[in-house]
C-alpha cells in the first residue's frame, strides 16, 4: 500500500524515577542504543535497527509515566495539513521548535480527550543501524547486547473517551480500525487497536476512568525465538515479568510484558496479522477478552485491567 499521511510511530518520552537506573536498565538489559543526552536532562535510545536519531527518550520525575507520544508523517506539507485538520476538528495544537528534541525538527502537538499528549513530525536526522545500504549484512554488532528488538513498534494507553479518540485517530489522522474489543454490555468499545499502514497496530486504547495513563511501550523482535530469548535475559536480570511468554488472540502476537525499574511497564512483540484498510474490523466480546489477552491461557490478567504509569 502506498505511505502517505501517517507514517509510523516515531517516539515516546517516558518519565523514570532514577535516571541513571533506568539508563543502565534500558542501555545493558533491553539493549537499546543511547544516542544523546540533552540540557534539560533527558537521555535518547534507538533500536539497533532503527534509522532516525531517537524514539524512545526518558527523564528523571518524581512519577513514571508517559510525556508524549509521537508519529513521523511523510513530509512538512503533510505535517501541515494534519495541524490545520486538528484544528478544523476542534483540537487546540502548539508548534514545538525544531530541535527542541535532539536531532527532531518542528512538532505538532495536541492533547487527546483521553489526556494523553501527542505529537507529529516530518524530520528527524537519520544515523543509521550500523549496516551499510550496499551490500548490507543481516544485523549489526548492536544486535548481540541485550534483548536488542529492532524498533519501537507501538504503544497501548489507557484512558477515557475512547469512541472520541478514535474518531480523531480515523477521521482525521488516516488511521484505521484492526480490532476491538466491545464493553460489558456490548455497545461499546473497551478497546481499540488502531493502524496507519499495514501493521497490525500502530497505537492502541483503553476506556479506563483516569486520563493520561500509560499501559505499555512495545518494541518489535525478529522472531518468537527471540522473544523467548529476551525472557530469558529478563531473568537472568530480575526483571519482573507481568505475563508470558504467551499469545495474543488480539493481534495474533508474541509476547512478554515486564516492568522498567520505575515500573512503567513494556513489551516484547512478535508477529501479528497484516491488515489492510479495506478489511472489516475484528471484534472480541469482552466475556472473551482472556483468549484475546492470553490465548493459550484464556486468562484476563487482573494486572493488565489495574496497573499503568
Amino acid at each position: 500500500m502506498a505511505m502517505t499521511g501517517v507514517l509510523r510511530p516515531g517516539h515516546a518520552q517516558v518519565r523514570v524515577l532514577d535516571l541513571e537506573e533506568a539508563v543502565t536498565f534500558y542501555r545493558d538489559v533491553l539493549g537499546l542504543v543511547e544516542t544523546g543526552r540533552d540540557t534539560q536532562g533527558r537521555v535518547y535510545f534507538k533500536c539497533w535497527d532503527e534509522r532516525d536519531h531517537n524514539s524512545y527518550v526518558i527523564r528523571q520525575a518524581d512519577r513514571a509515566g508517559l510525556d508524549f507520544f509521537g508519529f513521523r508523517v511523510l513530509d512538512k506539507a503533510t505535517l501541515d495539513k494534519l495541524d490545520a485538520d486538528l484544528q478544523a476538528y476542534g483540537l487546540k495544537t502548539e508548534r514545538i521548535p525544531a530541535g527542541e528534541m535532539l536531532e527532531t525538527g518542528e512538532r505538532v502537538r495536541f492533547t487527546l480527550p483521553s489526556g494523553h499528549v501527542m505529537e507529529l513530525y516530518a524530520e528527524k536526522s537519520k544515523i543509521g543501524n550500523g549496516i551499510p545500504l550496499v551490500n548490507p549484512a543481516p544485523w549489526s554488532k548492536a544486535r548481540d547486547n541485550g534483548i536488542a528488538p529492532t524498533r519501537l513498534d507501538h504503544c497501548l494507553l489507557y484512558g477515557p473517551n475512547v469512541a472520541e479518540v478514535q474518531k480523531i485517530f480515523t477521521e482525521v489522522l488516516g488511521f484505521y480500525l484492526v480490532e476491538r474489543v466491545l464493553t460489558p454490555d456490548g455497545n461499546g468499545n473497551a478497546a481499540i487497536w488502531l493502524s496507519c499502514g499495514q501493521k497490525v497496530h500502530d497505537i492502541a486504547f483503553a476506556e479506563y476512568p483516569e486520563p493520561g495513563k500509560l499501559h505499555h511501550c512495545s518494541f518489535l523482535m525478529e522472531s518468537w525465538e527471540q522473544v523467548l530469548r529476551g525472557g530469558d535475559i529478563m531473568s537472568m536480570n530480575a526483571v519482573p515479568v507481568d505475563i508470558g511468554p504467551t499469545r495474543h488472540g488480539v493481534t495474533r502476537g508474541c509476547t512478554i510484558y515486564a516492568w522498567d525499574p520505575s515500573g512503567n511497564r513494556f513489551e516484547t512483540f512478535f508477529g501479528g496479522h497484516l491488515p489492510y484498510p479495506d478489511y472489516e474490523p475484528m471484534t472480541w466480546t469482552f466475556d472473551n477478552f482472556g483468549q484475546g489477552l492470553d490465548y493459550p491461557q484464556r486468562k484476563l490478567h487482573e494486572t493488565f485491567l489495574t496497573v499503568v504509569s
